[in-house]
């Protein structure tokens, strides 16, 4: 559009990340609406975007990550903590580790419970199933020809990946071969978001079918500055775009999906939010919203390290000449390592009798970097040894967090308070998993694997010892979701079951923010799911 000039769409969906190239496509398919898409950072057609172990360089690299930093968290003993996310079309899909891993079916009857209709297990997999094209085909867990292709990559691991699998079974779990199938229990091999070896983004699989419509604009580069408003309705976005302030106007509504970090910025920013956070900042309060920005969730993970008696990934990546032809093989065949995640094995276990669900999470990484420089994920520069890691990370942790802005200024970056382990709870589910990994490695299998325990080491074995350890080094796995959450009550939740803003019109929240509760999982699926279910609920409103 011309520098400056205004002009009118029906949909202006602002973040073009995991659940809004979604959107774009779903609202555009029809050709009734125009639909503006505006994303702050640039397109996606990169290299290390596109090669799926490529996000060990878009880890750090932030022409297409916000590289957000948290506040001193109390629980880490005044650590922060590292929140990538995406500044990229396809947001974090483009740059995560593409595990697919939908949740627990009680998760969404859960969110059903507390007041959302139509947000219950067989709602949501009929989502699932539309947007779904598995490699196991349709049938009554799958659904086959949707948008986003899922690979079974159980023949492509890693042999170390076999050998944690067979070792999950002696320390008691059943071998699961569909960790999205009828249950996620068990011990098993994760499926990914790939296809023919290229990452399978929300962008490549919702945006690039629609990009040529003429219905749909898609500006990179545009940064939402703030929501405009007519009395309580949403009409349009102001936005910047190589400095240039331009602002554009919705003929029916504004749709934030900027995630669980920019969304609640940018209501903050607009005089909607906490008036206790915008008052002192002098934003004028356009709506007292006391949930926006609060109930942060997000799961931690933590990770035991071993030195390998057997080759592993690090044996492949590590010298110049397995570079090459792992390299080669790529090109030849979009096959091998450099086509995988190294997030490869997994499973889910309950932590103790009397769970009524799986809550703890399991990963297997048959590689390590322990060495690598601070500030670097050198997946392809590992350690100069053979090595793996086993991970825990609780499922449904009770700490809640903030996103608030500080200041006036949308290029400043919000402060993030996660408060992780905050509760005694979140606490006693990591020493648990510490003390299931700990099993694990005496399995047979694992025994025969590990040359050595390099962290936490075999000295850190009391329960005080293990939670100093799980303060010291536990971590995010990247997944904060409900600072925008769903629900009936407007002092507790920011959208209706509808995904509306409660209070204001014109004005919807659709993306991993409206989540009532941190699913169980990995959580790109379900934020690209929320965009499938925001694009039927928008639809069916405007008939």
């Amino acid at each position: 559009m011309p520098p400056g000039r205004e002009a009118r769409y029906d949909f202006i969906i602002v973040g073009g990340g995991s659940a809004g190239c979604v959107l774009a496509n779903r609202l555009s398919e029809s050709g009734r609406y125009s639909v503006l898409l505006l994303e702050a950072g640039p397109s996606d057609r990169r290299f290390w975007i596109q090669l799926p172990i490529g996000y060990g360089k878009t880890f750090y690299d932030s022409r297409v990550n916000w590289m957000y930093r948290s506040e001193p968290i109390p629980g880490f003993g005044g650590r922060t903590n590292y929140f990538p996310r995406g500044k990229v079309l396809g947001g974090s899909s483009s740059i995560n580790a593409m595990v697919y891993s939908r949740g627990h079916p009680g998760d969404f009857d859960d969110w059903e419970a507390m007041g959302n209709p139509g947000w219950g297990w067989k709602h949501v997999l009929a989502m699932y199933k539309r947007m779904e094209d598995h490699a196991l085909g349709d049938g009554p867990h799958h659904g086959a020809g949707g948008p986003l292709h899922v690979t079974d990559i159980a023949a492509a691991v890693h042999p170390l990946t076999h050998l944690y699998v067979k070792a999950g079974q002696e320390a008691g779990l059943a071998f699961n071969p569909d960790l999205n199938g009828a249950s996620i229990e068990g011990v098993g091999i994760y499926q990914i978001n790939t296809r023919d070896g290229l990452r399978h983004s929300s962008a490549r699989a919702y945006l690039w079918p629609a990009r040529r419509r003429a219905n749909l604009r898609i500006e990179t580069g545009a940064l939402a500055t703030r929501i405009v408003f007519e009395g309580r309705r949403a009409v349009g976005v102001a936005f910047e775009r190589a400095g240039v302030a331009t602002e554009v106007r919705a003929g029916r509504e504004v749709i934030l999906s900027g995630g669980a970090i920019n969304s609640p910025q940018l209501l903050q920013l607009s005089g909607v939010g906490p008036a206790a956070v915008l008052q002192p900042l002098g934003i004028a309060v356009h709506h007292d919203s006391p949930a926006v920005g609060r109930h942060l969730q997000d799961h931690l993970c933590l990770d035991h390290i071993y030195r390998s008696r057997r080759p592993s990934l690090n044996d492949e990546l590590r010298p110049w000449a397995g570079r090459i032809r792992a390299g080669l093989r790529y090109v030849l065949s979009r096959r091998g390592p450099l086509a995988l995640s190294v997030n490869q094995g997994g499973g889910f276990f309950r932590a103790g009798p009397n769970s009524p669900r799986p809550d703890i999470q399991l990963y297997f990484s048959p590689l390590t970097y322990e060495r690598t420089p601070p500030g670097v994920r050198a997946l392809m520069s590992p350690d100069p040894f053979p090595g793996f890691n086993t991970s825990v990370s609780p499922c449904r942790p009770t700490s809640r967090g903030e996103v608030r802005i500080t200041c006036d200024d949308p290029h400043a970056a919000p402060a993030i308070q996660p408060n992780y382990l905050s509760t005694n709870h979140d606490i006693e589910q990591l020493l648990v998993g510490a003390r299931f990994l700990r099993r694990l490695a005496r399995t047979p299998t694992m025994a025969a694997l590990i040359d050595e325990e390099l962290k936490p080491g075999p000295v850190i074995e009391s329960d005080a010892e293990l939670i100093a350890d799980i303060r010291a080094r536990s971590y995010s796995v990247f997944h904060p979701v409900s600072t925008c959450r769903m629900g009936p009550d407007p002092a507790t939740a920011t959208v209706d079951s509808r995904l509306r803003v409660h209070g204001l019109a014109g004005l919807r929240v659709v993306d991993a923010s409206i989540f009532p509760t941190v699913t169980s999982g990995n959580t790109n699926a379900p934020a690209m799911m929320v965009g499938e279910m925001g694009a039927a609920l928008i639809s069916a409103d405007h008939g």
